[in-house]
Order: structure tokens, then C-alpha cells, then sequence
């Protein structure tokens, strides 16, 4: 949680004025309250949730769509009535269905963006849907807010009633205006009304002549309002039914007034929602007003840093021609930054800036900066800023302002923000940069990150010689005498008097002595302060080597990493065209397969095709191994294969190392593999045993086999072998084949798999098994090979 940012500080950082700023750009008079009463607020989250609706608002808005909440009115102050049961006026329940329908129209604008603003749409879920009672309200009055005859039975029969009878009266009177005895009664020809009552103009000499009740006289008393007797009882009855409707009104004025009143919880509601989204409305456009950007909030223990940043008033006070944008950083491990440089060139305006961005974070407001930019989230900033004199209470201006550092040496601590203009100024330079030091180092030992402004030397030189601070200077433009507002990171900044004296237009020979007196008396603190700066500025300028070069390295690194990635592409490339040649490859074979397997097929006999494959294969197999005896020229002929003899495995290349010998086979170790292998299958070899490895792929060995195959057999296999391929590679040729197949109008086709390990030979069969070209797989006979044959009759 975070803690209460105290008035001082708020008044000093211009809060007031900003919020101001903020309520005028809000639409309702809840969302204008709520900005003017803004505070920085005291949780995390709330503050990362508010800026992010912010930002949604802006989203919305370079959407061209902007909440309607034009209409909406505080209505609190009769809902409050309406809960104690008192009546409200027709346009105070006028404007509740103004509010209604305000509240129904953002819930559904609301409801259409939910993709582009989420938490628009969570907050509208809030909002009531009370339409019904909109309609009741609007029902009962006429756009004036009077009540409409329709509002009751009996309130549409008594108006009506009262109507009839106003007709009646009026009729009856200009009846008497005619009556040649009455007329020489009046002052003049005509009727008035008072008290309701309808009444004519009597001579006073004339009262006793015309019988009535007097209503009123004229102030010279010669004329008597009087009210016709005939007129009297007609008169009486208007009176009982414009009471009895006034008192109808009141019925149903209390009728509404107690249905609102039951729906005053949710109406306040409402109320609180639609002042929230019309204040992240504002918020959006005082953001844009600012080219203002959402920070990244980050945990009070990080440091801020603002890209590009302007003091927020400044900006607003339309003086953003004259206002520069500024780099404004701590920079690790510091914890204080010391701002140097001439009055008048904007150091308070740059503390300034960093703490009114502190506290427009924590009220979940973009900053006047770049985004990217990154503002801790303090747990509350203290200042002391400003002339602090008080004539009143007897105290100086630097009394004022001890008064201020002592306050916030006790308050300060951890995840806090400190801002010190001119701290211990006003006094004896050297007592006051004593009494600043010592103050500075108590607060970088509580955990507080402080910003001061200063022209002491000996702080200066802190900022220079102590890692805990961190220096910056501001400009001033001596030929204009006008500010720069351009601050420098890293550097202490001169005071120039002496200058902005001469050109305010002191005489020439006091500035002279000026500067002769400050040359003559320059202290050891100010020479330490000039060599620190150079140091510092010739540190600074190996840095700004160094990151040349860390660029240009970081540019070599990215060319070599582009070649890499195109040398990569290429051998991808190579690659893909190498195994388009073999799919090529592999797609002829299985042409000559089909063409074997057709040939076969007119076989006198399945046997016989099989007793060829094998003896096909036993002569390549013998080919290979003696070709592989001639070809290897570390081998060992008439050498014995014992334990521990070095041999290779002829047909794949393999070398190992012999464990065992028994009964015709070896066990041997090839690598990570140990394997029991015929001895007519191995050659002892003299050199060290290479790494396991295959020394002809399967398709290769079958050329091989092809090659070795005596003259003397000329019938060919009808079989698809996928020995020694991989499962995938198996049930594609398996599948290229039955697609021949069917094209040719066979009806069978054979699958030589073989026995290993049984792997291959169960995915094989289990394919057919769910092949659409299939109606039945089967193992081969043994005259048709075996279980190392699966038989696949095609539907």
C-alpha cells in the first residue's frame, strides 16, 4: 500500500492546477468532481488499472469513438431524498432517466469496444440496466416536466373536470360583459382572475348593485374585484377538482419518487461508474493535450527514468514552443541527483517536473515524457520548495527551511521521494554545505531517493567523488539571458553571476573587481571541482567510445549472424534438393518394384519368386561381404575372431570391439550398442574402432544386392521390401505401391518386412488393416514366404 502525499507537497508540485486541468476536460459534473478531488492513490494495482484505462481511452479516441456521457447528471442529492421517502420534482425524476439512459448507452458503447478496451468493458458490467424505469418516468411528464393527463385514470378525469368547468365559467362571465344592466356597473369591459377566482371590474358606488364576494380593490379603492354570485358556486366546484388533481399529482409524483428510491443504491452506482470512465476520458485527452506517454510503474526500490521529459504546467501554460524535453535518470547505484547551474535556468523546474510525474503515476495518469519511460511508484514524496519565510510565526527563510529538512528527516525513509530546492541556502556557504552533506547522507541511509538543487561547492564535489550521488546541470544562455532548460547528466554547472550581472547592466568596472575578487579567492573545494569535472568529462568521452565501438560491434555481430542464417538457408535449400532427388529416385524404383511384382505375378509359382528373393539376397549379401574384404585395407583375413578382437560388421559398416564367441555368433560392443552378430557377417581389423556408424544406407545396400545378382536369375520379386527403412518411409511406399496397384487392376500386393524386432512388421500390417485400399491383410504362407511377408488383398 502506499502513503498519503501530504498538502504541502501537493501545493508545491502544483497538483491543484492540474487536476484542474484534468476536470476541465471531463464531460459530466461527477467526472469534474471526481478530477478536481483527484489524489495520488494508495494501492499498486489501482494505479497500473487506472493508467491502462487511460490508455484505453486514448485507444478509443484515435478510434474516433468517444463514451456518451454527455447527458449524464449527478443525481445523488435526490436519490438521497428519495431513499427518506421524500417526493421529488418532475425534473429531478426527469433527470434520473437522464441518467438511466446515459448509463445504458456507455454500458452498450462499452459492450462494442470490449477487444479494444477490456477494462472499459469490466467497469460497464457494473452499470445497471433500469430502462423500465426510464420509461415509467418519461411516461408520466411532457418534455416541460409537467405531468401528462395520461399519469392516472383519476388525474386525466379531474383536469378534464376542472377544464369543463374553467369553459363553463368563462362562458357564464362574458354573459354578463354583454348584460346591458351590468355593463354600466364596471370601470371597463372585461374579466380578470384573482385567487383563482374569476372576477369583474365594479365601480365602487356599483358594490351593493352587483351581488358577490369581493376579491380584491384597486389601490385608489374606486374599483372593486368582484366575484358574480352567479359565479360563486361554479367557482367552488373548479376549486374541489383542481385540489383534488393538484393532490393526485402528489400521489403520483410520490409513486415515482418511491420507485427511484428503491433503485437509489444502483443509481449511485452508476453514478460512481460513469464518473470513473468520463475521469479516464479526461485522463486520455490531458495525456494528449501533453503528447504524454503511460510510464513503465515500477516498485519503489527501482529508479526512474524519464525519456524526453516536460514540466506538465509548462506544457499546458501553452508555452510548449519554449519548453525542452530533457533525459531525466538516476542513474545506479546512486541515490540522490544533484542539480547544478545559474538561477533562472530551470533546475527547480526539473525536480519539479520529476515529482509531479511521480504523483501523476501513482494517480494512474500518463506522464509528460516518451513512452518507455520508468517511474517508481514512491510510497509518498516529501518537498521543500519555495520561500518559506513566515513573518508571522517570527521565522526566516532559512529557519523556514530547517524547519522543512527537519520534518522530512523524520519522515523520510524507504520507497520514498525527496525534493530539496536550494537545500541550506541563505546562511554561511560553508555551514550551510555542512549542514546539506550531513543532511543528504542521512537520507541516501534510509532508502529515500532525493532530488536538490544547489550552488555549493562542496556538494558539487560530492556529486563528483561520492558514487551515492549523482550530478546534473542545467543552462542558461548568458547573450539572451533566457534559460535553456537543457540538462546535462553527469555534469556540475557554474553559477555565471558575474556574467548575468554585466548584462543585466551593473557597472562594468564592479564587475570586473567581481571577478577579480573570485579569482583571487577561489577555494580548494572549487579546484577540486574543476579537475572532478575533468575527469569526469574526459571518463565521459571514453564511455561515448566505448559505445561506439560496443555499436559497431553489436552491427559486425548482426552481419555475421544474417550470413550465418543465410548459410543456413542455403544448406536447407541443398538439402531439400538432395531429397527431392532421392524421392525421385526412390519413385523410379518403385516403378521397376511394380513392373518385377507384375511380371511375377504370371509366375508358374509364388514359391519360386520367394526362393529367387532369398537367393537374390544371398548373393548380394556374400558380394557385399567380400567386397568389403577387398575394399578394407586394415583387415585381417586369416585372422581369428576372438574376445576382445577389433572386427567390422561387413554388411553395415559398423566397427566394434568382440565381447564373447559362441556357437557360430559373437557378441559384439559398437559403440553404445551391444549386438549378437553371425561370424561369417564380421572382419577383425587391425586400426583403433571407429565410432559406430552405418556405412551404406538400406537403399544403397539394395543397389549393391542388385548388382551382385547372378546372370543366371532373371525372375524378379513381386514384393514392395521395406526392409531397413523407417516406419514413415515403409508405409509410403507401401501406399505408392497399392496406388499402382489399383491402377493396374491387381488384386494383391506383397510386403517383404521381415522378422527384427517386430516393429516395423506390426505398423505395417496394422496400415492395411485401416487402409481404404484394402479388404484383407494376411501373413504369407510358406510357400509365399513366411511370416516376413504380409499378403494385402485390394478391394
Amino acid at each position: 500500500m502506499l502513503g498519503a502525499v501530504n498538502e504541502k507537497t501537493l501545493n508545491e508540485l502544483g497538483w491543484p492546477k492540474l487536476c484542474a486541468e484534468l476536470a476541465a476536460r471531463a464531460h459530466t459534473p461527477m467526472g469534474r468532481q471526481r478530477c478536481v478531488t483527484l489524489l495520488p492513490g494508495d494501492d499498486v494495482d489501482e494505479a497500473r488499472r487506472r493508467l491502462s484505462r487511460v490508455e484505453e481511452a486514448r485507444l478509443l479516441a484515435r478510434h474516433e469513438r468517444e463514451l456518451p456521457l454527455a447527458d449524464a447528471v449527478d443525481v445523488r442529492p435526490s436519490l438521497g431524498r428519495a431513499q427518506r421517502e421524500g417526493t421529488l420534482l418532475p425534473q429531478e425524476l426527469l433527470q434520473v432517466a437522464q441518467l438511466i439512459h446515459a448509463s445504458d448507452s456507455a454500458r452498450r458503447f462499452c459492450f462494442s469496444q470490449a477487444d479494444r478496451a477490456p477494462l472499459h468493458f469490466e467497469l460497464a458490467q457494473q452499470l445497471s440496466e433500469l430502462m423500465p424505469l426510464a420509461r415509467e418516468l418519461e411516461r408520466a411528464f411532457d418534455p416541460a416536466g409537467n405531468l401528462l393527463d395520461t399519469a392516472s385514470p383519476l388525474l386525466g378525469e379531474l383536469r378534464e373536470r376542472a377544464r369543463g368547468l374553467h369553459r363553463a365559467i368563462k362562458q357564464r362571465i362574458e354573459e354578463l360583459l354583454k348584460d346591458e344592466k351590468i355593463v354600466p356597473m364596471l370601470r371597463d369591459v372585461y374579466y380578470s382572475v384573482r385567487g383563482d377566482r374569476y372576477v369583474l371590474p365594479v365601480r365602487a358606488e356599483h358594490k351593493s348593485h352587483l351581488p358577490g364576494i369581493v376579491h380584491n380593490a384597486s389601490n385608489s379603492g374606486q374599483t372593486l374585484f368582484v366575484e358574480p354570485q352567479q359565479l360563486v358556486e361554479l367557482g367552488n366546484q373548479l376549486t374541489i377538482a383542481q385540489a383534488g388533481a393538484l393532490e393526485e399529482e402528489q400521489r403520483i409524483l410520490g409513486e415515482l419518487s418511491a420507485a427511484v428510491g428503491r433503485k437509489a443504491p444502483l443509481l449511485e452506482r452508476d453514478v460512481e461508474v460513469i464518473a470513473l470512465l468520463d475521469e479516464s476520458a479526461a485522463g486520455g485527452r490531458l495525456a494528449d493535450a501533453l503528447e504524454a506517454g503511460a510510464p513503465e510503474l515500477v516498485s519503489a526500490a527501482e529508479r526512474f527514468d524519464l525519456r524526453k521529459a516536460r514540466h506538465p504546467l509548462l506544457v499546458l501554460q501553452r508555452k510548449s514552443a519554449g519548453v525542452i524535453a530533457n533525459d531525466v535518470a538516476l542513474p545506479a547505484p546512486a541515490q540522490a541527483l544533484i542539480v547544478s547551474g545559474p538561477n533562472a535556468g530551470g533546475k527547480t523546474v526539473t525536480i519539479t517536473a520529476v515529482g509531479l510525474s511521480a504523483l501523476m503515476a501513482r494517480a494512474g495518469l500518463p506522464v509528460a515524457a516518451e513512452p518507455g519511460s520508468r517511474m517508481p511508484l514512491y510510497r509518498t514524496v516529501y518537498t521543500a520548495i519555495g520561500d518559506e519565510g513566515d513573518l508571522s510565526r517570527d521565522l526566516s527563510t532559512f529557519t523556514a527551511h530547517l524547519a522543512a529538512l527537519k520534518w522530512i528527516l523524520e519522515a523520510a525513509g524507504p520507497g520514498t521521494l525527496v525534493l530539496i530546492d536550494e537545500i541550506a541556502a541563505d546562511t554561511d556557504p560553508r555551514e550551510g554545505a555542512a549542514i546539506a552533506v550531513a543532511a543528504l547522507e542521512k537520507l541516501v541511509a534510509v532508502g529515500a531517493q532525493v532530488l536538490i538543487t544547489t550552488h555549493l561547492e562542496e556538494l558539487k564535489a560530492l556529486a563528483l567523488s561520492d558514487e551515492r550521488f549523482a550530478p546534473a546541470s542545467v543552462g542558461f544562455d548568458v547573450e539572451r539571458l533566457a534559460p535553456t532548460y537543457r540538462l546535462r547528466l553527469g555534469e556540475v554547472g557554474a553559477s555565471s553571476a558575474i556574467d548575468i550581472a554585466r548584462r543585466v547592466g551593473l557597472p562594468g568596472e564592479v564587475c570586473d573587481r567581481a571577478r577579480q575578487i573570485l579569482g583571487s579567492g577561489v577555494s580548494q573545494v572549487s579546484q577540486a571541482v574543476s579537475l572532478l569535472e575533468h575527469e569526469r568529462a574526459e571518463a565521459a568521452r571514453a564511455r561515448r567510445e566505448l559505445e561506439e565501438a560496443r555499436a559497431e560491434l553489436l552491427r559486425e555481430r548482426e552481419q555475421v549472424r544474417q550470413e550465418r542464417e543465410r548459410l543456413r538457408e542455403l544448406e536447407r535449400e541443398t538439402r531439400a534438393g538432395a531429397r527431392a532427388e532421392l524421392i525421385e529416385d526412390l519413385r523410379k524404383r518403385r516403378d521397376e518394384v511394380s513392373q518385377l511384382i507384375a511380371q511375377l505375378q504370371a509366375a508358374p509359382a509364388m514359391a519360386q519368386a520367394v526362393e529367387a528373393q532369398r537367393a537374390v539376397e544371398q548373393a548380394a549379401e556374400d558380394e557385399e561381404r567380400e567386397q568389403a574384404r577387398e575394399e578394407d585395407p586394415e583387415a585381417l583375413p586369416g585372422a581369428a575372431i576372438e574376445s576382445g578382437a577389433r572386427v567390422k560388421h561387413v554388411r553395415l559398416g559398423t566397427e566394434g570391439v568382440v565381447l564373447e564367441v559362441q556357437d557360430g555368433h559373437a557378441t559384439v560392443q559398437m559403440g553404445a550398442l551391444r549386438s549378437k552378430v553371425a561370424l561369417a557377417d564380421l572382419v577383425p581389423i587391425s586400426r583403433k574402432v571407429a565410432q559406430a556408424g552405418f556405412r551404406k544406407t538400406a537403399q544403397e545396400r539394395l543397389k549393391k544386392a542388385e548388382q551382385a545378382r547372378p546372370a543366371r536369375l532373371q525372375v524378379r520379386v513381386p514384393l514392395v521390401d521395406v526392409r531397413g527403412m523407417r516406419v514413415d518411409e515403409a508405409l509410403r511406399a507401401v501406399e505408392l505401391e497399392m496406388d499402382r496397384a489399383m491402377r493396374a487392376g491387381e488384386e494383391l500386393v506383397h510386403v517383404l518386412h521381415g522378422h527384427g524386432s517386430g516393429v516395423l512388421k506390426a505398423a505395417v500390417r496394422e496400415h492395411l488393416q485401416r487402409s481404404p485400399y484394402v479388404k484383407r491383410a494376411r501373413a504369407a504362407g510358406q510357400h509365399e514366404g513366411g511370416d516376413g511377408v504380409t499378403v494385402a488383398e485390394l478391394a
